[in-house]
């Protein structure tokens, strides 16, 4: 009985340390808003109003506030499209995170979430080809992708989002695959966005 009460305290203390280590990283590291878990409809739109709100509790200006909101909606979505071909009864939850960070020059919305091995490629190439793209080069790929032969997918997309953070932030897109598993890996998106 003593060891268990020993070992609960333990724990206990270890997780209270835990709460100060994050809340001293989310200091540090600038962070205003950092949301893990599933995204579902209802829960997107929590993360988009309290984002939004902190904004606006900062004064921030209504162009910078408008770039940072599409950029986050647009991370939002990849990360539903990619918990929708998630199949959860083989691989379990889709738990992805999604956080911004703020500094007197810029906000860092950054998200992660699992993908298949087997979309890595196609990912990291469309990234590669967005990143050499100066602005007028990312308006006419953006013009090129929607004049496509078959045009938008059911979805609405048709690889839009990623040229659209590009062309809104002015930054590159900074991005890494991290092993989960033999098919899955963790893919983190960076997106840099100026305050002026």
């Amino acid at each position: 009985m003593n060891t268990f009460i020993h070992k609960s305290e333990e724990s206990i203390a270890l997780g209270m340390k835990y709460i100060y280590d994050l809340h001293r990283t989310m200091l540090s590291q600038s962070l205003i808003l950092v949301y893990e878990g599933e995204f579902t409809q209802e829960i997107t739109k929590s993360v988009l109003a309290m984002a939004e709100r902190n904004m606006d509790s900062f004064g921030e200006k209504g162009a910078v506030k408008r770039k940072v909101f599409n950029i986050m909606v647009e991370c939002l979505q990849n990360i539903s499209k990619h918990a929708d071909s998630y199949r959860k009864e083989i691989y379990g939850k889709n738990n992805a995170i999604f956080m911004i960070g703020k500094s007197d020059d810029v906000y860092i919305v950054t998200s992660g979430n699992p993908v298949f091995k087997d979309s890595i490629d196609d990912i990291s190439r469309r990234i590669d080809s967005i990143n050499v793209l100066d602005a007028k080069g990312l308006k006419q790929l953006y013009k090129d992708t929607i004049k496509r032969p078959g045009g938008l997918t059911e979805k609405g997309g048709a690889g839009l989002g990623l040229i659209d953070m590009a062309r809104k932030s002015g930054h590159k897109l900074k991005y890494d695959f991290e092993t989960i598993n033999d098919e899955l890996a963790f893919f983190s998106l960076k997106t840099t966005i100026a305050r002026t």
